[in-house]
């Protein structure tokens, strides 16, 4: 289980999150919306421990996250994808998913693989000079050569044709599936995400102003009055 208690971060004098309380079973996809500055992403660093919390609590299996101990955090289990093509662009697709598993087991690349074919059609090709469609797929395989247990993820659409979104949105559903992984997906193409996700969260400055299922927010005839 990921869960926050009363979480509230700053930067400064300035608060991004005020008293934001989750609790997201195994294997739950959750979609996170709202405007820019809304505290989306500060959410995902504290889930990580990337961001301390000013107050408040983040739990992963009953044991805290600890805040400046991201690569702790990741051989725990959260994986974070931040946004943009995070990837050595020097590096060949296979060189890439190697190296973010050096301390994991590398033969797990082959399901990494079976999930994304066109990672296995590019395996020796310099990650930099792929798409950006075939670059977010890497970064996601990347991610996933830590065997996470949960996988955070922000703004994995941004930069791509609709038709890249869909096969995205669909890999991520399809991780999700077969491999039991918790998804947090930080987006702004809310129609595209509430496809994937089950849950759906709106933060409006730093707060909760919808929390439920997506099949909820979808069918509200008011869904863009919450943004």
């Amino acid at each position: 289980m990921l869960e926050t208690r009363s979480l509230v971060a700053k930067y400064g004098t300035l608060t991004a999150l005020a008293d934001i309380s989750l609790k997201l079973e195994p294997g739950v996809r959750l979609g996170v919306f709202g405007h820019n500055g809304a505290g989306k992403t500060t959410l995902l660093r504290c889930l990580v421990g990337a961001h301390a919390p000013a107050s408040g609590e983040v739990e992963f299996d009953g044991r805290p996250v600890e805040a400046g101990h991201v690569a702790t955090n990741v051989r725990r289990g959260i994986a974070f994808v931040p946004q943009g093509h995070n990837v050595f662009p020097n590096l060949s697709t296979e060189q890439n998913l190697r190296i973010s598993g050096l301390l994991f087991d590398q033969s797990f690349m082959a399901e990494i693989l079976k999930i994304f074919p066109v990672l296995a059609e590019r395996r020796k090709q310099r990650a930099g000079s792929m798409s950006g469609g075939e670059q977010q797929m890497l970064a996601l395989g990347m991610a996933l050569m830590t065997q996470p247990k949960w996988l955070l993820l922000d703004e994995p659409s941004t930069g791509l044709a609709p038709v890249i979104v869909r096969n995205v949105m669909a890999r991520l559903k399809s991780i999700n599936e077969s491999l039991g992984t918790g998804l947090v997906i930080v987006e702004q193409n809310v129609p595209a995400t509430l496809k994937t996700v089950d849950r759906a969260l709106i933060l409006k400055s730093g707060r909760v102003v919808f929390s439920g299922t997506a099949e909820e927010l979808s069918g509200s005839p008011n869904l863009w009055e919450w943004f």
